[in-house]
């Protein structure tokens, strides 16, 4: 069952998903004037997975806020889908826009199945019974039973309450999903599990996903491009093996470390990220 919503509507043809130009991101206190991105530009193309990397506080996750219209930038522009996110407004990137929040964001007042359902009762123009129809649709897609509706989130395991909050990410049925450190937490086989589902549903949802994570498994198993922050901008975007050819002092921390090393290995593995 597919809702139809404005999240159907794709940019033109040869145009990409998200465009950002120019990015400026600065926060200001009392003592200081902090600048996060400057001139950042960032190009995200139809149905690729671009996983975004960098050290702390390089404003990874700023920037998915920024693509979701919860934040604002200094200056720059930010089209997404083909239009401005100031003329979309937050409502209406809600609604183009799947966003699975880090610890699942999940109300705790809520059953699972409500939570599901909860972005689809806020558009107030359908009946509860298609609401519902969809939400359980949307439950099942992400492996859950029908019988985990009507538990509560603090009944949940880490696992289950990522798969609850990517079915409510993915209720309106959005062109781009966003992700931030989607397997942080996670044992090992429930992150396996985790993404196995998320590279069938980007496959069979052609979803365009734009990701972070710290996670070198995850970023190896999924990721068809990397987009490396650093330096307030973006370094380098391009294929996994382009930028670790890339010379910068954090790409050769962060991915040939021995941790990096290790995770390399999925490389020979999954040949669609080289």
């Amino acid at each position: 069952m597919r809702i139809e919503t404005p999240a159907a509507q794709l940019p033109p043809a040869g145009e990409p998903m998200v465009d950002i130009r120019k990015l400026w991101s600065v926060f200001t206190t009392p003592e200081k004037t902090f600048v996060v991105h400057q001139d950042l530009d960032l190009s995200v193309q139809r149905g690729e997975v671009l996983a975004l990397v960098g050290g702390s506080g390089t404003g990874k996750t700023l920037l998915l806020r920024q693509i979701l219209c919860l934040e604002t930038p200094a200056r720059g522009e930010i089209r997404v889908l083909g239009k401005s996110v100031e003329s979309i407004g937050q409502k209406g990137a809600a609604s183009r826009i799947g966003m699975l929040f880090q610890h699942g964001a999940l109300f705790s007042a809520f059953s699972v199945l409500e939570n599901i359902a909860f972005p689809l009762r806020e558009l107030k123009t359908l009946p509860s019974a298609l609401i519902r129809d969809a939400a359980m649709v949307k439950l099942q897609m992400v492996g859950l039973k029908p019988d985990d509706a009507d538990k509560m989130p603090a009944d949940l395991s880490g696992g289950m309450i990522k798969r609850v909050a990517l079915a409510r990410a993915l209720i309106m049925d959005p062109p781009l999903l966003l992700l931030d450190e989607p397997t942080a937490g996670l044992d090992p086989d429930s992150s396996d599990g985790f993404v196995t589902l998320l590279r069938s549903l980007h496959r069979d949802m052609a979803l365009t996903v734009i990701m972070v994570t710290h996670d070198l498994d995850t970023l190896f198993e999924l990721a068809t491009r990397i987009a490396v922050l650093a330096d307030k901008r973006v370094i380098v975007a391009d294929s996994p093996r382009e930028v670790l050819a890339f010379q910068h002092p954090f790409i050769h921390d962060f991915f040939l470390g021995e941790r990096g090393q290790r995770a390399m290995e999925l490389l020979r593995e999954y040949p669609f990220a080289i």
